[in-house]
């Protein structure tokens, strides 16, 4: 039985952590660039070998949009507003170069970006428009998670062992993501740079 007021049209709101999920006729989405593989592959499993227990229900990634409730009947109108920002877009090259942390504030440790951050910047501003525009907790700041809610020294661990950590790769789209009723976020639709749909 799930509870909590029904999503409305065009009112994208932050997703809720009740437990069963979101009310009827919502669906909780997130937008994100996913990270390629060897990287994204290489990252999900030591996420995994730290014990956070999210690492096989989230795919590697740099978020563009949080965990967000909307209304099932909005969906159709996201999907165009994401297909018509990427289809504008250009890739671009990120590099990863080590590690971060949002502690004390937040309990997530992090591989940093060195370069690409003003590229996420405007495409998350761009994305956080129309349908989805909502207010944020926290001021955006792209990172690809590696630990999170785990004990101090295993936090403490990751920030250490991935300090060297360095990946380059080039950006040639993102992916609306869904939360399903097994806790697992899967692609919903992928949307590449420059297609016009």
């Amino acid at each position: 039985m799930t509870g909590g007021a029904p999503c409305e049209p065009g009112s994208p709101r932050a997703a809720s952590t009740r437990p069963g999920g979101p009310p009827p006729g919502c669906r909780t989405i997130g937008v994100a660039i996913p990270i390629p593989d060897p990287y994204g592959g290489f990252l999900q499993r030591v996420r995994s070998a730290l014990g956070d227990p999210l690492a096989t229900a989230i795919p590697t990634h740099i978020t563009l949009l949080p965990p967000t409730e909307v209304a099932e009947a909005s969906l159709p109108d996201i999907t165009r507003h994401l297909a018509d920002v990427a289809a504008s877009e250009r890739r671009f090259a990120i590099r990863l170069r080590g590690t971060g942390t949002f502690r004390p504030v937040s309990p997530v440790v992090f591989v940093a970006l060195a370069d690409g951050i003003g590229h996420c910047e405007r495409l998350q501003r761009r994305v956080l428009e129309g349908p989805l525009e909502r207010e944020l907790s926290f001021p955006y700041h792209p990172h690809v998670t590696v630990a999170h809610h785990l004990p101090d020294d295993v936090m403490d661990r990751a920030f250490k062992d991935l300090a060297d950590y360095r990946a380059d790769f080039e950006v040639g789209g993102y992916a609306l993501y869904e939360h399903g009723a097994d806790a697992v976020w899967r692609p919903r639709d992928r949307f590449a740079f420059g297609d016009p749909r």
